[in-house]
């Protein structure tokens, strides 16, 4: 009898465990307080998967804040204070810093849920002053929501662009998406995993790294299958933001040793690409007396090329040498093709206030540094306008080559390359330093070497129109060009002569 009552006792202990299990994983209701008094409530939303969320545009009421979505994120402001969601993804952006959450939001008949950890989380830096207290859950049964299926991506480009020492491939979606890569000596495999594709896609490319692309639909995901040339360097995968894009960069293997044996040898600067913006049907700035920027940096261009070929030891090669219009993808891929060191764009200003003056340099970058600098860019992108349909048609650097190179491995030396030429020019011509700015310059985009845009004055300034007509002007600032770009040849090759005259390290072999 003893035995039997301590199983009872048992049972009964278990029993109440259970309960008190459930109690706790039974929807709560949510208040929100704050200095003044109480905000409202939120009811705790079960799903079938598991897991406790709350409604987002609810949470946005409460805060007397906003909710909005745009493609697969969410983005809850409160004031000046902000937090994004993206779909499928459980790291969240509040105040402009990662977070991370216990899983990703979801999306229901509803509206938009968000795992209620964000309460603890983040609501203190979005909300200061708002306090969370849980109200006990009542005891009748939490009704679930039923479990959302599993939602798809809308897959919108596929595109390669083959670089001198690189492969890149991207693939842009409208949201983001988990995916999983696997290589092999024969190709490499990339799974998107609920990528919404269309219909399958094939590109043949030989471009010495990549044979062909394919990308096809496989059991709800989509599956891209990179077959390789030959053998490859590092493979490297990564995602960039707005838009979503995958991005797959295929490296060529590392060139040969020095003659130490140690690393390999580094090159000199041999080839210098001068692009004299506009031409042909495309005038560029117009300025008072009817002075064409076309015309002015064609002249100026070309008194660069002729002092950096006599005075650096370099070769100079022009994107045009005289007056055509060159469509500004061409003339990044001709700097390519020509395995170019250094890429310099020459341009006049242009601004609608008559009094702005200056020289100034930029180097590309997906944000505009300040206001004007979004409006110089926007001017000089305006020649896409006038490109053929079936140029501005593989012009895709609008959402694609200018953006996935933002962040690419010259942006740091273009920055180099400019301050060193703003210096310079600033120095010789004694005009305003307007300084060095980023922007989203397509001509920039998509260079596989450092490269910069110099703006040399105002043509819409009266006073610095008449300066640009004159062939003394010109060849000042042509010359301030050359100086900026001999200081950083000599800085380069300082560089180049110090990296070769420190012994590289041995390789450090790991035990078998």
């Amino acid at each position: 009898m003893r035995h039997r009552g301590m199983r009872w006792m048992l049972c009964a202990a278990l029993l109440a465990m259970c309960a008190g299990a459930t109690e706790a994983a039974r929807p709560a209701t949510i208040e929100l307080r704050s200095r003044s008094g109480t905000l409202g409530s939120l009811a705790q939303v079960a799903l079938e998967e598991g897991g406790m969320y709350v409604s987002a545009e609810r949470l946005a009421a409460l805060l007397k804040g906003s909710w909005r979505v745009k493609g697969s994120r969410g983005t809850l402001t409160v004031g000046p204070r902000s937090a994004s969601f993206d779909q499928n993804q459980s790291r969240i952006t509040l105040l402009g810093a990662p977070v991370t959450l216990q899983a990703p939001p979801r999306v229901i008949a509803s509206g938009w849920l968000l795992p209620d950890d964000f309460l603890a989380k983040g609501l203190a830096k979005l909300a200061p002053g708002v306090t969370v207290l849980r109200v006990a859950a009542a005891a009748a049964a939490p009704k679930r929501e039923p479990r959302p299926p599993r939602p798809t991506v809308a897959f919108e480009d596929l595109r390669l662009r083959s670089y001198p020492s690189f492969t890149r491939i991207v693939i842009e979606a409208a949201g983001a998406v988990p995916y999983t890569v696997e290589a092999d000596r024969s190709g490499i495999r990339l799974r998107l995993a609920r990528l919404a594709l269309p219909a399958p896609q094939a590109q043949e490319i030989d471009d010495g790294l990549v044979s062909a692309l394919r990308l096809e639909p496989e059991n709800g995901d989509a599956v891209l299958r990179v077959t390789l040339a030959g053998t490859v360097g590092q493979v490297k995968d990564f995602v960039l933001q707005d838009p979503y894009r995958v991005v797959l960069d295929i490296h060529r293997p590392k060139e040969p040793a020095g003659p130490d044996g140690g690393r390999p040898a580094i090159q000199p600067l041999r080839l210098i690409v001068l692009d004299a913006g506009h031409g042909g049907h495309d005038p560029g700035a117009i300025g008072p007396s009817g002075l064409q920027e076309k015309e002015v940096v064609l002249d100026v261009t070309r008194r660069v090329a002729r002092m950096a070929e006599d005075g650096l030891g370099v070769k100079v090669v022009l994107t045009r040498s005289t007056d055509v219009f060159v469509p500004l993808r061409e003339r990044t891929n001709f700097a390519n093709k020509q395995r170019a060191d250094l890429f310099v764009s020459i341009h006049a200003n242009a601004h609608p206030r008559a009094v702005s003056e200056g020289v100034e340099t930029y180097f590309l970058s997906s944000e505009a540094s300040d206001t004007e600098a979004r409006q110089v860019a926007a001017i000089e992108n305006g020649a896409v306008q006038l490109e053929t349909p079936a140029s501005r048609q593989k012009t895709d650097l609008l959402k694609s080559i200018l953006w996935d190179l933002a962040q690419s491995e010259f942006q740091q030396e273009s920055s180099f390359l400019a301050e060193t030429v703003q210096d310079s020019m600033t120095q010789s011509l004694r005009l305003v330093n307007r300084g060095v700015k980023q922007a989203g310059f397509y001509v920039l985009g998509g260079a596989a070497m450092p490269a910069i845009l110099v703006e040399i004055g105002f043509l819409t300034n009266p006073k610095e129109e008449r300066k640009l007509a004159t062939p003394e002007y010109r060849e000042a600032a042509a010359r301030a060009i050359y100086a900026g770009l001999t200081e950083y040849k000599r800085r380069y090759d300082q560089r180049l002569r110090t990296a070769q005259a420190v012994p590289a390290r041995p390789e450090r072999t790991l035990p078998r």
